[in-house]
């Protein structure tokens, strides 16, 4: 063979074995992401939401909740209906970046609108924050609930826009 094809092969197989991809698991990553185990699992119940119309909608909601990805991400399904019509559905994907220490909250709508977002555990309670001016809060409540609001901030206060209250079924 001549030399030119064998460097050229050489080189060939080292960009191919250099870029390959690493099957080991983020164990930084899975560590801050089974924080959020609290989530995880089938939820149902009921809620309530303030739209731009500054009118009270309450819905039924479902929220599945899984570990996905060596349980480095969750997966969060949801869709809420009332009188039979769906008023929201929506999937997210919670990660952890080891590099800026926070977690990232991706967002997809039915509407065709998404967004990254920032995260953060405080106190057990899983904060995410769609703009400087609004922030989502869920937690287990005294009873083992989902318990899940929606605020938004005007002149340094929050005001709350949304409530979720929803029970464990698997």
């Amino acid at each position: 063979m001549k030399p030119g094809i064998l460097i050229l092969l050489f080189s060939i197989l080292f960009i191919v074995s250099s870029h390959g991809q690493s099957f080991e698991t983020d164990s930084v990553s899975k560590s801050e992401i089974s924080k959020l185990n609290f989530m995880t699992g089938k939820w149902e119940g009921k809620g309530w939401m303030i739209g731009p119309d500054r009118k009270k909608t309450e819905f039924e909601q479902t929220e599945n909740i899984q570990f996905k990805l060596d349980s480095t991400t969750v997966l969060i399904e949801g869709v809420g209906k009332n009188n039979g019509l769906i008023v929201h559905n929506a999937m997210a994907i919670v990660s952890y970046d080891k590099d800026l220490g926070a977690y990232t909250f991706q967002s997809y709508l039915q509407n065709g609108r998404k967004g990254e977002f920032k995260g953060e555990l405080i106190d057990g309670k899983f904060y995410w924050y769609p703009n400087e001016n609004m922030r989502y809060i869920i937690e287990l409540n005294e009873n083992d609930q989902w318990y899940e609001v929606g605020e938004y901030k005007r002149e340094n206060d929050w005001f709350q826009f949304f409530e979720m209250t929803l029970n464990k079924v698997e």
